[in-house]
């Protein structure tokens, strides 16, 4: 659980930097922008290597917190239908993106609560939990700061038809096999 809880303290907590510390991450990008590129994807990648061993190791010996009724799982694959379209938008600007104003922020909520709802285990509730705090925390700090530009495709209409189909198929993927290769749990087996 201890690989778990820094797993998560290293990945949020340097996507955190812009919301505790934006001046502290203007000043590291003005000094480097590379440099700062860099050390955020190792932190962001040594965080989800601790997050991905200390949940796995967590799941020899759960701790049950709760249980829910089976028909729970419809209700979470449909609230993960989405969440690959919402994931990509920002980088396939059309009217999906400009409905949904900060669409990863939503996919990574809807990926959470939907976890939540069939994965009771206290790793479960620190691991989904803890993301889920984390959109709401950066959702409202959107409020207060600018969102910086992503690259990304042209805006146009067309892109929200890319996006639909892209992000079903990798839901498709997903559920049928990666979510067994990468995790181990088969959701629909």
């Amino acid at each position: 659980m201890l690989a778990l809880v820094l797993g998560l303290i290293l990945f949020l907590g340097i996507h955190c930097i812009s919301i505790v510390a934006e001046p502290l991450r203007n000043k590291a990008v003005a000094v480097s922008e590379i440099g700062w590129k860099l050390f955020y994807t190792l932190v962001s990648l040594l965080g989800l290597w601790l997050i991905a061993t200390g949940y796995a190791e967590s799941r020899l010996d759960p701790s049950i917190i709760y249980v829910t009724p089976g028909w729970m799982r419809h209700l979470a694959a449909l609230l993960l239908l989405p969440v690959f379209v919402l994931f990509l938008a920002p980088y396939f600007p059309g009217r999906i993106k400009r409905i949904a104003a900060h669409p990863q922020l939503i996919a990574v909520k809807l990926w959470a609560v939907s976890h939540l709802l069939v994965n009771g285990s206290l790793a479960d509730l620190i691991l989904f939990g803890g993301f889920l705090a984390w959109a709401v925390v950066d959702r409202i700090s959107m409020k207060k700061r600018q969102q910086r530009p992503l690259p990304g495709a042209p805006e146009s209409g067309f892109n929200d038809v890319i996006l639909i189909v892209i992000g079903l198929v990798l839901y498709g993927v997903t559920a049928v096999w990666a979510h067994k290769w990468l995790i181990g749990v088969a959701p629909f087996g």
